[in-house]
C-alpha cells in the first residue's frame, strides 16, 4: 500500500498481533486484532495531537501531560481495586466481585 495513512498499523505489527490473539477462534482472532488496531490508531493520534499542541505557545509540557493522562488513563491496580471493594465491605454495599477482588489481590501476597 503506497498512500497508507500514518495511524495505519504497520504490517510487522498486524501480524504479532495475529500470532499473538486467541487460538481456535476465528471471529474471536478478527475482533481481537480489530479492536489492539483501533486502540493503535487512537494513540497515534492523540501522541500527534500532543506534539502538535506542545509546538504550540499557549500549551506547556504539563498541559500535555494532562491531555495524555486524561485520555489514556490508567486502570486501577489490583491492590487499589481491593481496598475500594473492602471499603464498599465496611459500608455494607459487598458483592461477589468485590470477595473476588480481594481473594486475587492475597493471593498476590501468596507469590510474594
Amino acid at each position: 500500500m503506497t498512500n497508507q495513512y500514518p495511524i495505519t498499523p504497520p504490517p510487522e505489527l498486524v501480524e504479532q498481533w495475529y500470532q499473538d490473539g486467541p487460538e481456535n477462534d476465528e471471529l474471536g482472532l478478527v475482533e481481537y486484532v480489530a479492536a489492539l488496531s483501533a486502540r493503535w490508531g487512537a494513540d497515534q493520534e492523540l501522541l500527534a495531537c500532543g506534539k502538535y499542541l506542545e509546538r504550540c505557545a499557549a500549551w506547556e509540557e504539563e498541559d500535555v501531560t494532562e491531555m495524555y493522562n486524561y485520555r489514556r488513563p490508567r486502570p486501577l491496580s489490583l491492590k487499589k481495586q481491593a481496598l475500594e471493594a473492602q471499603q464498599r465491605m465496611w459500608n455494607g454495599g459487598v458483592t461477589r466481585e468485590d470477595w473476588e477482588l480481594v481473594r486475587r489481590a492475597l493471593e498476590q501476597l501468596e507469590c510474594i
